[in-house]
């Protein structure tokens, strides 16, 4: 005992001492200056700037990186990334755009002629910093990064100065106008929000005026308003030119050519050809704002041209979500350190297929389209369940070496079905369906968006919905799903499309990431193809697809005017693109999740010759000291022929087993009974009846104080080889979390110390029906599949004697059914299984027999038709439950 104290306080100690020796991450400290530049279409605006320098940690030359806020944020919206990048090595730039925090200017919307002269300034400041890299005199080793605004102009930069290396735009657009107008049907609300972020600079009046980061986003609530000019009121701080272009369409909500000029020249569908810098393209699943259709248009854009691109879809976006904050600064420093670290980088950054995703493979053949040659890796963010233990979500990020694009690499097709439909678009287009309230989860702090809570609601009247049957199996929609509709009445109908989830009649369906596909149709024209808003979505086995066609949106635009419309399918067909290629990475197992099997090994082997040094070594006796002889008539009672010799062919045989607790009451009492091979034995009993305790005598775990339990003919002690016949599970799985399932169970059979040929796994495996989820991580499954990798795992080996304790304990009535079949196909080819359970009616469709115990005691014992022989049938048929609690109260 001494000894163990030492050995604790020894480890106190050195964790102590660990700790304070760790180092801690560098101190960074940032350096605020004002950068001069000047822009405009004469290059006779001037603006400053207002930017924060964070030198690189441990000094000398470093990598530079731009780091761009989004629209309405400042210089102190990515400070604290800033801060991590420096802390990296990479020296930082940080700025407020013009228009925006405390620089000058007025707002452009990253135009080339202003937002793009400035950072292309800020290049050739960095470009004189004695710590910044330098790959020619006056150009900077350069990445840059940003969301939404800041994406946006890390990729129109990235077209216009070929000094940048690397960029990783976030959330962002391709095309202003499309986003905005998407099918020439105006975003209202989106666009008025979007604007209205770009409103008068806020300033706190008085002695208490707040400072600091979080002062600019307090100031909303906080801040007293001083007076306005009348073109601060009209325009906030927007060019005067963006500002009647929006104030233009926003009354007619129509755009007009001049409009989607001016947008289309602040985006990159303008210059995409000319990027150069391999571009990691960061875009959420949860954005209603810019979708991910726009980071798609990018993504070919710019592998057209021969720049590698990767993509990646997270749990975020304009909308909400989790964020992935961590995540998404690790995926963002590893394409730094790719790409701006090493000279072979930046080398290959001015070829075309010289950066290759994670497992990326080069065109078919010699040749190949260029597209196909860069777009190289996919990580998409799935939802996993939730960790058992913190009950928070996990995420999954399965990848593929090679960018599918929103059809997909191989389509599924759905069968729609409902008739044509009459819908009416209502006068002022009022009340509207909602199929999402933009910014609203982002204000919420995305929790509504991680539960994939639906505030979706379609106005009676205004849909027409078309449904599917419950599919048979689960469907994994990655992508864009087509489907042909026609619509008759007169002129341009104005609808929406959705894609909903469809539970059971108890539940509301459920609209994937709240997004919906507006789509303008000449009624009469014939069929129209409609593109549904790209999601990645998994519909479970038994759910239902429905497509709704509504004449309103809250979130659009839609027309004044009542109008009449009959909508229906043009063809049943629901076309769902799908990635069947796309697979979580394993997940390698950490140093401690091998040390602690071979631990278990060794504590193991002291109890086996502990055990092996205390076993009697005279014969078994009974609870009074008698010698016991193993009787027969257990096995009469069991139906095998009376007399049967005991051998090495008997699966068990147990003879006067008895155990008793400290204080002398007995949990098992003079037990005797024997299984035959192909049985699947039911061990019943209320609570406290003595079948755990007996399970676990079975399996060698605690010692009988009398009696003896053969198994095969050997008697069982503890470590014994007998028992490597024996698979069981007792009191509930337990597994590693963290590690998939597979991985488990390989933990599991290393563990034992026996030939990976004798784990007999996929054999295991195909009995237990866990499929592909066999590669996730345990802590994504539900109870069921853990329940049913429990029983993997103690068929590992395919032992001719299985024990479980309580395998359908938590399991709905499906699991039940499921797990009722691996049992019974576990025993047909000639093994046997022993099942203790509450469930007396599955024992009963289960079990060819059954022990019943009662306090410690055998009470009864044999097939489950004799026993139903002898059931009182009370008007209904004969069940087991009827014999049981007759012998219970028999013996009560």
């Amino acid at each position: 005992m001494k000894r163990a104290a030492a050995l604790v306080a020894a480890l106190a100690v050195l964790a102590t001492v660990v700790w304070l020796v760790w180092p801690s991450a560098p101190e960074i400290s940032g350096q605020e200056q004002r950068i001069a530049v000047v822009d405009g279409p004469g290059n006779d605006q001037r603006v400053e700037l207002d930017t924060t320098y964070f030198p690189p940690a441990g000094g000398g030359r470093a990598p530079a990186v731009l780091l761009a806020h989004g629209f309405g944020g400042s210089k102190q919206s990515v400070r604290a990334q800033a801060v991590r990048l420096a802390q990296q090595g990479y020296a930082v730039l940080t700025w407020s755009a013009r228009g925006f925090g405390r620089s000058t200017g007025q707002i452009a919307l990253n135009s080339p002629d202003y937002e793009v002269k400035d950072v292309k300034q800020l290049i050739d400041w960095l470009a004189k910093r004695p710590d910044v890299r330098l790959d020619a005199a006056g150009d900077p080793r350069l990445g840059i990064a940003g969301g939404s605004y800041g994406g946006a102009i890390a990729l129109m930069t990235a077209a216009h100065d070929a000094r940048v290396d690397a960029i990783v735009p976030m959330i962002t657009w391709n095309d202003l106008s499309e986003a905005l107008f998407p099918n020439g049907v105006f975003k209202k609300m989106w666009a008025g929000l979007f604007f209205s972020r770009g409103g008068p600079a806020l300033e706190a009046q008085g002695p208490d005026a707040a400072s600091g980061p979080g002062a600019q986003a307090l100031g909303a609530l906080t801040a007293q308003p001083r007076p306005l000019s009348a073109e601060e009121a009209r325009c906030g701080r927007f060019l005067p030119a963006v500002c009647e272009m929006y104030q233009e369409v926003a009354a007619t909500g129509r755009p007009t050519p001049a409009a989607i000029e001016m947008l289309r020249a602040s985006s990159p569908v303008s210059v995409a050809g000319r990027i150069k810098a391999p571009t990691l393209l960061i875009q959420g699943q949860r954005d209603s704002l810019f979708t991910l259709a726009q980071a798609d248009a990018n993504a070919k854009a710019i592998a057209a041209a021969g720049t590698p691109v990767e993509v990646m879809w997270f749990d975020g976006g304009h909308d909400g979500g989790n964020g992935e904050v961590d995540w998404l600064d690790e995926r963002l420093l590893d394409w730094f350190d790719r790409h701006l670290r090493t000279d072979a980088g930046v080398a290959g950054n001015a070829g075309t297929a010289t950066t290759a995703g994670p497992g990326a493979s080069g065109g078919s053949g010699g040749g190949g389209d260029t597209t196909a040659r860069t777009m190289k890796g996919f990580i998409i963010t799935r939802d996993g369940g939730r960790d058992p233990g913190t009950r928070q979500r996990i995420r999954l990020h399965p990848g593929t070496d090679r960018y599918p694009g929103l059809a997909g690499t191989s389509t599924v097709e759905v069968r729609l079905a409902g008739p044509d439909q009459n819908v009416a678009n209502p006068p002022g287009g009022s009340p509207a369906s909602i199929s999402a309230v933009p910014g609203v989860g982002g204000l919420l702090g995305g929790g509504a968006a991680q539960g994939n809570l639906s505030v979706s609601l379609d106005m009676p009247g205004q849909s027409a919905v078309f449904e599917s049957a419950p599919l048979t199996e689960p469907l994994q929609l990655t992508g864009t799903p087509t489907v042909k509709v026609r619509v008759q009445g007169k002129g341009e109908a104005t609808l929406f499309a959705k894609l909903y989830d469809v539970a059971d009649a108890a539940t509301p369906p459920t609209l994937p990431a709240g997004l919906v596909a507006p789509v303008r149709i000449t009624a009469g024209s014939g069929e129209a193809t409609v593109t549904l808003p790209a999601v990645d979505h998994r519909f479970a086995a038994g759910h239902r697809v429905r497509l709704a066609l509504t004449t309103t949106d809250m979130g659009y635009a839609t027309p004044a005017e009542p109008a009449s419309y009959v909508v229906g399918l043009a063809s049943p067909t629901l076309t769902v693109p799908t990635v069947p290629e796309l697979a979580a990475p394993p997940s390698g197992p950490v140093w401690w999740t091998w040390a602690l099997p071979l631990a278990a090994i060794a504590v193991a082997a002291l109890i086996v010759a502990t055990g092996r040094r205390t076993a009697a070594a005279a014969p078994p006796s009974s609870a009074d000291g008698a010698p016991v002889e193993l009787a027969s008539a257990a096995g009469d009672q069991l139906g095998t022929p009376a007399g049967a010799a005991r051998g090495a062919e008997v699966p068990l045989e147990i003879a006067g087993l008895t155990k008793a607790y400290r204080n002398g009451e007995k949990a098992v009492d003079g037990l005797s009974f024997r299984v035959e091979k192909g049985q699947v034995l039911g061990l019943l009993g209320p609570n406290g009846a003595g079948k755990t305790t007996t399970m676990r005598m079975m399996m060698g775990l605690i010692q009988p104080d009398a009696g003896e339990i053969r198994i095969f003919g050997d008697a069982v002690t503890p470590g014994a080889p007998v028992l490597s016949r024996l698979g069981s599970f007792v009191e509930g799985p337990g597994f590693l979390p963290h590690l998939s399932g597979r991985d488990n169970l390989t933990l599991y059979w290393q563990a034992t110390g026996r030939p990976p040929q004798d784990a007999r796994m996929e054999e295991a495996l195909e009995i237990a029906g866990l499929g592909t989820a066999l590669e996730r991580a345990v802590r994504t499954y539900s109870q069921g599949m853990r329940q049913r990798l429990a029983i993997a795992q103690a068929m590992l080996g395919l032992p001719d004697l299985l024990v479980l304790d309580e395998p359908t304990n938590g399991l709905d009535p499906p699991q039940i059914r499921e797990m009722r079949e691996v049992l019974k196909r576990y025993a047909r080819d000639g093994r046997t299984v022993i099942v203790s359970s509450h469930l007396l009616a599955e024992v009963e469709q289960t079990c060819s027999h059954v022990v019943v115990m009662h306090r410690g005691r055998l009470v009864s014992t044999g097939p489950v038709s004799d026993l139903l022989g002898t059931a009182k049938h009370n008007g209904h048929g004969a069940r087991l439950e009827d014999v049981f609690l007759d012998l219970i109260g028999d013996k009560s």
